[in-house]
């Protein structure tokens, strides 16, 4: 194995462990996650659903809230009780001279109600109103031997209601007395907001109030199919699905399970290189892998976002865009292999995987079909119809096979369908850029490429009508002998359109569209007219390229003359130097050899209908004795060398061939002419 070779592979298989990773980070990171959609009064659409494990009944949210607005009926905010304050207060006001100067009767009252507000306890007004704004009419106060004691908001004092009172202590003659003494400043809130404790005993009350009410044991039937989410059904399935959350919470991703994906992902991608292997060899590139590995990647990253991120359904994915863009540039078979590895990945995360195999296979299948011919844009319009045919056909066959019920039928999933099948016609603009990404050709380009209408055509037919007739020939030569030995005939059919567009460039120095007789290579030598000759091959690449011909057609262009030699310039340059050694360099077509059936096919195609156009008389033996000759040449030049072409399939494009030509050239018979003295009958 060269180093080419096995740079080719590891590519490849750096291809493929992308894109094993970036599905692997894609995937939800909750393996178990319970993904089905559900809905009160509507019909459980999947499979019978049986507890895995123990899981608890979660209550509703309105359960929860009505119970909590219960239990905290009985809560009260808590403050502390601050005894220091009142007995400093109380020391300093009693050793006041304006204390001593009032009489002992009013002394004793003021002194006793201090005390008493003390005793109550001394708030601010902002305080109170932040309580009663709460909604609370009763406050826990908490005394220094930690023993809390339940008051009314009434009950307590603000400095403004506690100076009230003592002011109304004193007679009317004393009033101003007291006055004097300002009381207020020995009015000091005693009373302290506990936070700590208040949230503590807020959460305590919360806390006694269960979540759960019942448990499901393990093994214990959920819901089956066909069986209406009624509210309980709705608790237990969302109670359901929140236990596998929290079991994912905490079991997050175990090793188990990630092996478990890492084996699936593996043994899926590798029945698709060994397909490629043992099936498709020719498809084994790194250009190739890396168009597969993009596509499926493409489409399971939007599934698994889908997934992750919303709770939309699955059936809105563009499935359907691995099939179709696939056969659009290989084969059926590739298309439908390529779409089972996808769909196998994905089954993985979905929720109902059975379900969604068999609809996706459905789809799948159909969608490939319908394409067996595409040759028209409008035909991925066609393709989508059937497409959300199929889904709707199927979807509703298997829930009256599985539910024995038309109830059950979700119309939901209709519009999923037509959803997905409107994504499936955006192909068409990836067809386009898949195309110049990676330089693919897919039918449909090829269709329009063989439009004889078309702006270079046209112009091929009006500057060189000769040249022009015998592309058409050979492409229609060229085509038959592509259909029998299995070759791409549409592909050959349009190399062979434009294998002589270089011929524009200077078209009357080739004899087919010399009609007056003059050859304008007769007045060269003959190193100068080969070479004149072979310039159209590289023309041809300019022109190609100015019209933004594909490269695959370009390549018709580059090989349909190998490396053959300019016979009929190099024979006569022999014939007037006998014994002289010519520069073949001078007389040989640049290449490369042809390298695949269809430019093979050309070569062959291109050589024979030129030369059966010198022969003296068309009968079965000289067109068959010219055909021999033509193509034994070219193997015998080494021009097939390096192409896949049987001996089997050359000698059935020979015969091929023969058929053609001979049909082509048919004598037809002399219509009889009239007679001078014949009577016409009207």
């Amino acid at each position: 194995m060269n180093k080419s070779s096995i740079l080719k592979h590891l590519l490849i298989a750096g291809i493929f462990l992308c894109l094993l990773v970036v599905i692997l980070e894609s995937f939800p990171s909750q393996t178990s996650s319970f993904q089905y959609h559900f809905e009160v009064g509507k019909p459980w659409g999947y499979e019978l659903i049986t507890a895995e494990f123990d899981f608890p009944i979660y209550k509703t949210p309105e359960q929860l809230s009505a119970e909590r607005e219960i239990a905290l009926r009985d809560y009260t905010p808590y403050y502390r009780m601050n005894d220091s304050v009142g007995t400093l207060q109380l020391r300093t006001l009693t050793n006041t001279e304006h204390f001593g100067n009032l009489s002992r009767q009013l002394r004793g009252k003021l002194e006793g109600k201090m005390r008493e507000i003390y005793s109550s306890g001394l708030v601010t007004a902002a305080e109170i109103d932040r309580i009663m704004e709460q909604g609370y009419e009763n406050v826990s106060v908490v005394n220094r031997r930690q023993v809390a004691d339940l008051r009314t908001i009434k009950s307590l004092y603000t400095p403004r209601s506690a100076y009230s009172e003592l002011l109304e202590l004193a007679s009317r003659f004393e009033v101003n007395d007291l006055r004097e003494m300002n009381l207020n400043k020995y009015l000091v809130p005693n009373l302290e907001y506990d936070t700590t404790l208040s949230e503590q005993m807020y959460q305590s009350l919360l806390s006694s109030v269960s979540l759960t009410e019942g448990m499901v044991q393990k093994g214990e039937k959920v819901i089956d199919r066909g069986e209406i989410v009624s509210p309980i059904k709705f608790q237990i399935l969302t109670s359901l699905a929140e236990a596998y959350k929290e079991k994912n919470v905490t079991q997050q991703h175990n090793i188990y399970s990630v092996i478990g994906e890492v084996v699936l992902l593996l043994y899926f991608l590798a029945m698709l290189v060994l397909y490629l292997l043992m099936f498709r060899r020719q498809m084994y590139s790194v250009r190739n892998v890396l168009f597969f590995c993009l596509l499926i990647g493409l489409v399971a990253v939007i599934a698994c976002c889908l997934i992750r991120f919303s709770s939309l359904s699955i059936y809105l994915v563009p499935f359907m865009w691995v099939p179709v863009l696939v056969r659009v540039f290989y084969d059926s078979r590739t298309a439908l292999y390529t779409h089972i590895v996808t769909t196998l990945l994905m089954s993985i995360v979905v929720a109902a995987p059975f379900e969604f195999i068999i609809l996706q296979m459905a789809a799948g299948m159909v969608a490939i079909g319908s394409m067996k011919d595409i040759s028209q844009r409008s035909q991925l319009a066609q393709t989508a119809l059937i497409i959300f045919v199929a889904y709707s056909v199927v979807y509703t066959a298997l829930v009256l096979a599985t539910t024995g019920s038309y109830n059950l039928i979700d119309p939901w999933m209709y519009f999923y369908f037509f959803i997905n099948a409107v994504l499936v016609i955006g192909a068409y603009g990836m067809v386009y850029v898949i195309e110049r990404l990676f330089g693919f050709v897919s039918s449909i380009t090829l269709v329009e490429l063989t439009n004889v209408n078309s702006a270079l055509m046209l112009e091929f037919a009006e500057r060189a009508q000769g040249t022009f007739q015998h592309s058409l020939q050979v492409s229609n030569l060229a085509t038959e002998a592509a259909k029998k030995i299995g070759a791409d005939a549409l592909l050959v059919r349009t190399g062979a359109l434009y294998h002589d567009i270089g011929k524009l460039s200077v078209p009357q120095n080739f004899t087919e569209n010399q009609g007056d007789g003059y050859n304008p290579l007769n007045e060269m030598s003959y190193e100068q007219a080969a070479q004149a000759v072979i310039a159209h091959v590289a023309d041809g690449v300019q022109i190609a390229k100015k019209h933004n011909l594909p490269n695959i057609i370009i390549s018709f262009i580059l090989t349909h003359h190998g490396t053959s030699k300019v016979r009929y310039f190099y024979n006569s340059w022999l014939n007037d130097n006998p014994g002289k050694t010519p520069d073949d360099k001078l007389f040989t077509y640049p290449g490369p050899r042809p390298s695949t059936k269809e430019t093979c096919i050309l070569m062959m195609a291109d050589a024979v209908e030129a030369r059966s156009r010198s022969l003296q008389e068309y009968t079965p033996d000289s067109i068959s004795q010219m055909v021999e000759q033509m193509i034994s040449a070219q193997m015998a030049d080494g021009q097939f060398s390096d192409s896949p072409l049987t001996l089997r399939d050359i000698e059935e494009i020979k015969q091929v061939f023969k058929e053609k030509i001979i049909a082509m050239n048919h004598h037809r018979i002399s219509y009889p002419e009239v007679k001078a003295n014949s009577v016409t009958i009207s």
